[in-house]
């Protein structure tokens, strides 16, 4: 594996990290998330309008693609 390889392995990686910790932020900002009386759309519309909840599906929306980039130089069992 060469230093590029790594590179795209590692960024993948804090890239699906800092998803995570995002939509945990986005968690906290709507509350506990239940089916409590609003509609389907109102649900949708709350969490698909909060930014920390963009932001990290956006970086898991990169993620995948670096990852994909990744594992088109790298066997699957090297990359993990």
């Amino acid at each position: 594996m060469n230093l590029s390889s790594f590179a795209l392995i590692i960024t993948g990686v804090l890239l699906n990290a800092a998803a995570q910790l995002l939509l945990k932020a986005g968690t906290r900002v709507l509350g506990v998330i239940g089916f409590d009386g609003r509609s389907p759309v109102e649900l949708a519309l709350a969490v698909g309008t909060q930014p920390h909840i963009l932001g990290g599906l956006t970086c898991y929306v990169f993620s995948v693609a670096i990852w994909i980039a990744a594992l088109s130089r790298v066997d699957v069992m090297i990359a993990y």
